[in-house]
């Protein structure tokens, strides 16, 4: 039986949630569609839409060939086709085989994963009822799925029940058919700039995917900050808040979501309002990022934002009770950053009126133009275009580089080999001693990391940020 405080939490964390369709009127969810052409047989040749999977790796940029097929048996795929003796690779020389599977009985996720561990190369799930097609996304929260959805690596699309009929109809008659999915105009490409937002959160403790976003975000810095000193990209970072229902903003449970007296909440990261981190205490180190990046755009440095937030998972995570103002500070010191503009920039958290740049992100969580409301997290938008599948460097990176006008491609879009030199620029923000020239700033492919070196047989030992000290090896 649930405890009083235990509903009350869920009711709270469910006005959150609606509060924000409150705010944004009516929510217009966007579903990011590819062109599925069927090249044969004759009589069903034509192009179709399908919705883009939200896990996976699309092939932004690229299509891909293959022929259908339609299991006898296992048809919803929500167990191994391994024990039904069924494979899907494809023969030498045969066109890779794209697996038909219905809706239903199982999580998308896991129909795909079945599908791709016995061979298939690209995964279309037919509707089970007439509707608009809509996307398929990842189990919410389901730590069970998350080690294989976490290796799905085909692309996967659901179609509309109609089209999934004509396509079992022409199987069943032992016609073969072929299809080609086409992502190239998945993401616009008007010039040779590319415009992308990923809608992120501070929160470190809050599950599969906040881990998925953290790993994200520090692999993925390198070729973020090539991108942006090269002026091929603009970047902005995005945070969603909540607001409190007027009703409850007196309420215990709204004081310690909230700021500004309930107009930006986030919920409480262990769910538990009696003990740990406050809702509160992540909105105001997502306000302080947002205010990192301001200050430093305003310098004309705005990919120190992802020095920032990497060293700051690194450094101030929550589980080491770290998450606070004073472990901020310092990775704003060490990496150069003007503490007082950012506290300005921050404003008052207590104050009863809006935060300038806090009501600034809820107004954009709206849709505009080709771009749905943001609603959940993590989210990444590309020239306007919401960015479905897996969040990992590569699969982000080629999304990004399909939305250069084609001939117009940087570099790093034509090889995976991504080299940094962060280090000659204030050490990278790591522990260096000017006098011996020893530093713990190490370039890698992936941006730099302060790790205490080995110099002559001595190896230092400390957090490689504010010090390390020689001790002989």
């Amino acid at each position: 039986m649930e405890s009083h405080g235990s509903i009350t939490l869920k009711l709270f964390l469910g006005f959150l949630i609606l509060s924000l369709n409150v705010h944004t009127s009516v929510s217009r969810f966007v579903v990011e569609k590819n062109s599925l052409m069927v090249t044969s047989p004759e009589k069903i040749k034509g192009s179709h839409d399908s919705a883009i999977g939200n896990f996976g790796i699309p092939q932004y940029g690229g299509s891909m060939a293959g022929a259908v097929t339609y299991p006898k048996e296992n048809r919803k795929g929500c167990r191994e086709f391994g024990d039904f003796g069924i494979s899907f690779k494809a023969k030498p020389g045969a066109l890779p085989n794209f697996v038909l599977v219905d809706r239903g009985d199982c999580f998308f996720a896991l129909k795909v994963w079945n599908a791709q561990k016995a061979g298939a190369s690209a995964v279309l799930v037919a509707d089970d009822i007439e509707e608009a097609l809509i996307t398929m996304d990842t189990p919410e929260e389901d730590i069970s799925s998350a080690k294989y959805i976490e290796n799905i690596t085909i692309p996967s699309a659901l179609i509309d029940k109609s089209f999934g009929e004509t396509l079992k109809k022409s199987l069943s008659g032992g016609e073969m058919v072929n299809v080609n999915l086409d992502w190239r105009e998945a993401v616009p490409h008007p010039d040779d700039r590319v415009e992308y937002e990923l809608w992120t959160n501070s929160n470190d403790e809050c599950g599969v995917k906040c881990d998925m976003l953290m790993a994200f975000v520090k692999e993925f810095r390198g070729p973020a900050q090539i991108l942006e000193k090269g002026g091929y990209t603009q970047f902005t970072p995005h945070y969603i808040t909540w607001y409190c229902p007027m009703t409850f903003t007196l309420s215990r449970q709204c004081k310690s979501q909230c700021i500004n007296h309930g107009r930006y909440c986030a919920p409480d990261p262990e769910q538990d309002f009696s003990s740990g981190y406050e809702g509160k205490d992540v909105v105001l180190e997502n306000l302080r990022q947002l205010c990192v990046f301001k200050v430093a755009n305003e310098s004309k440095k705005p990919w120190v934002w992802w020095d920032y937030v990497t060293d700051f998972q690194i450094r101030c995570p929550m589980k080491d009770k770290k998450y606070n103002k004073e472990c901020a500070a310092a990775v704003i010191k060490s990496l150069g950053l003007d503490a007082k503009k950012i506290e300005k920039c921050m404003g008052d958290p207590d104050a009863d009126a809006d935060n300038p740049v806090l009501k600034e992100e809820q107004d954009a969580q709206v849709g505009k133009g080709s771009r749905g409301d943001v609603t959940i997290l993590p989210t990444l938008v590309v020239n306007n275009r919401q960015y479905r599948g897996k969040l990992e460097k590569g699969a982000v990176l080629k999304a990004i580089c399909s939305g250069f006008e084609e001939t117009t491609e940087p570099a790093v879009c034509l090889s995976g080999d991504v080299e940094t030199n962060e280090c000659l620029d204030n050490n990278g923000g790591c522990w260096q001693d000017k006098t011996a020239n020893v530093t713990a700033c190490k370039d890698t492919f992936r941006g730099r990391v302060c790790e205490c070196p080995l110099v002559d047989g001595v190896q230092f030992k400390g957090d490689g940020y504010s010090h390390c000290e020689g001790e002989i090896y």
